[in-house]
C-alpha cells in the first residue's frame, strides 16, 4: 500500500489529525499510518472512521490508527481527545489541522448564529488544538503543525463567505504561532489544497461545468487527489522540511 516517499523519522511519531475519517483526512490517516506513525484522529463520521481503521489495519500498518469521536465545536471534548491521544501514543509531535466544512451559503441568508457555527468548525478548533498540543511538543523537544487552508478565497470564490473568511485567516494563525514557538523547534506551516476530488466534492459540487473550470484554471492536466495533499503533509511533518516554517505550500495543479 506504500505509494508515498518514506520518511524514517515519522515512524513511531505521535500524530493527531482533525477530520481524519473521510476525504483528505482519510488520506492523511492512511499515509501517516503507513509511515509507521502512531495516528490518532477525531471526526464525527463514526461509520466511515471505524471502516477506515479496519481498512488501514488490514493493509498491514505497524500501528492501527486510533479513532476518537469528537465534534470540534466542543472545545472541552477536543481537549479531552488530545489528552486521550497522548495517553495512548505519547507526546504528540505532529498536528494536522485538517477538519473543515465548505457548506455553501448566500450572504443575505447568514445569521449571527450561523456565522458563529461556521467559525466554530472551520477556524476556532485550529487554535485550540494547537494550544492543547504545543506543551507536548515543547516537552518532546519540537514538532510540526500543519494548518489546512483553501484556494477558494485566493480564487475569489463566492457563495460561502463564512468559509472563505475562515480559510483566509488560517495563514495568520500559522505566521503568529511560527514566530511564537519557532525557537523551541516547533514549525508551523499552511498547506493549501486546490480543488481535491474527494467523495464529497464529486457528489455535491463537481459538475461538467466545474470540470471545465478546473481544466481552464489548472496549469497541470488531471485532478488533485487526496493522496497528493497527503504527500505534502508528510513532507511538512518530517525532518525533510526542517527549515520550513511560517510558509504556505499550495497543491492545486498550478491554479492560483
Amino acid at each position: 500500500m506504500q505509494r508515498n516517499a518514506v520518511y524514517p523519522d515519522l515512524a513511531g511519531r505521535s500524530v493527531f489529525i482533525t477530520g481524519g475519517g473521510t476525504g483528505i483526512g482519510a488520506a492523511l490517516t492512511r499515509a501517516f499510518a503507513h509511515q509507521g506513525a502512531k495516528v490518532a484522529f477525531v471526526d464525527i463520521a463514526e461509520e466511515d472512521s471505524a471502516a477506515l481503521v479496519r481498512q488501514v489495519g488490514s493493509e498491514g500498518a505497524t500501528h492501527v490508527p486510533k479513532f476518537i469521536r469528537c465534534d470540534l465545536r466542543d472545545i472541552a471534548a477536543l481537549r479531552a481527545a488530545v489528552q486521550e491521544a497522548q495517553q495512548a501514543h505519547g507526546d504528540i509531535t505532529v498536528l494536522l489541522n485538517n477538519a473543515a466544512n465548505d457548506q455553501r451559503h448566500k450572504p443575505e441568508d447568514v445569521t449571527p448564529e450561523y456565522w458563529d457555527d461556521r467559525m466554530a468548525i472551520n477556524q476556532r478548533p485550529m487554535f485550540f488544538a494547537a494550544q492543547a498540543i504545543i506543551p507536548q511538543m515543547q516537552h518532546a523537544g519540537g514538532g510540526a503543525i500543519v494548518n489546512f487552508g483553501s484556494v477558494s478565497w485566493k480564487l475569489g470564490q463566492g457563495g460561502m463567505p463564512a468559509y472563505t473568511m475562515a480559510k483566509a485567516s488560517v495563514h495568520g494563525l500559522t505566521r503568529g504561532l511560527a514566530r511564537d514557538y519557532g525557537k523551541q523547534n516547533i514549525r508551523v506551516n499552511t498547506l493549501v489544497p486546490g480543488w481535491v476530488m474527494t467523495k464529497r466534492q464529486l457528489t455535491l459540487w463537481v459538475t461538467p461545468e466545474a470540470e471545465k473550470q478546473i481544466d481552464a484554471g489548472q496549469c497541470l492536466a488531471g485532478r488533485v487527489m487526496p493522496e497528493n495533499i497527503a504527500d505534502m503533509a508528510l513532507f511538512l511533518s518530517s525532518a525533510a522540511s526542517s527549515m520550513c516554517s511560517a510558509q504556505e505550500f499550495v497543491v492545486d495543479g498550478g491554479w492560483t
